[in-house]
């Protein structure tokens, strides 16, 4: 299974703190944002990875990673997404670099308190399509930002985007698994109101096609990128209990 860590996008929800910098290169605690994602992989098994940024500061990620001989990667390689189109444009980049494999992608802003290792050792098992990882959450302010699964019975039916009301409590974390078809899939998107390729669009194709499963996450999940207060929440958690554990 191949990795890929999506580590673009223009951080507005983070100024003035990334006027200088991208996001992913803040630090969680004692060390840059972006390093959590590759530690994620590494210990699940993944180390072959393909980071994908963007922006005018995509080179500071050649200079903290290198080859990723540091960080436990076996083969690091590099992609460049010249302007924003979405994650879902982001994650075309890696086609080539993925093959006939099949591919676990993290948004690089994303923090787990716990291994993701089962999950990726759930979908080695699964025959093709996709697997998503949710998080029950309690506040419904907060789920009307995220992506929240739409339940009938135990399954998944619908993924909606920021939910004026949402139809559960679990949302979806920056953590997705395809099949090798999934670029197939993103090759014919049409781009939202945004003008953006979306990821929400990726996974409902597979839900529609009844080929999506899921995981519920036992543990913390914070989305560092989400806000600034966000952010120094996930610093907290992350200095006084780690992560990737």
């Amino acid at each position: 299974m191949k990795g890929v860590i999506l580590a673009g996008g223009s951080g507005s929800r983070m100024r003035p703190l990334t006027r200088i910098t991208n996001k992913h290169l803040l630090p969680i605690y004692d060390r840059p944002m972006v390093t959590y994602a590759i530690e994620a992989f590494v210990k699940a098994g993944i180390s072959e990875i393909m980071l994908v940024t963007g922006g005018t500061h995509a080179g500071e990620f050649l200079r903290l990673l290198g080859n990723g001989e540091d960080f436990g990667v076996g083969r690091l390689l590099y992609s460049y997404q010249d302007r924003p189109g979405g994650i879902a444009e982001a994650l075309g980049l890696a086609e080539k670099f993925v093959g006939n494999d099949k591919l676990a992608v993290i948004l690089a802003d994303n923090i787990f308190g716990s291994s993701i290792g089962g999950v990726v050792e759930n979908f080695t098992r699964q025959p093709g399509g996709a697997r998503i990882v949710l998080v029950g959450l309690g506040e419904p302010d907060h789920l009307s930002n995220l992506g929240v699964a739409r339940f009938e019975g135990d399954k998944i039916v619908e993924i909606q985007e920021k939910p004026d009301v949402a139809p559960s409590s679990y949302a979806v974390t920056g953590l997705y698994f395809y099949d090798p078809t999934v670029f197939e899939i993103i090759s014919n998107l049409t781009p939202s109101e945004r003008g953006e390729l979306e990821i929400t669009d990726v996974n409902n194709y597979f839900v529609n096609a009844g080929s999506m499963e899921y995981d519920i996450l036992d543990g913390y999940w914070g989305d560092a990128g989400e806000s600034i207060d966000a952010y120094f929440e996930v610093n907290d958690y992350v200095r006084s209990n780690g992560a990737n554990k």
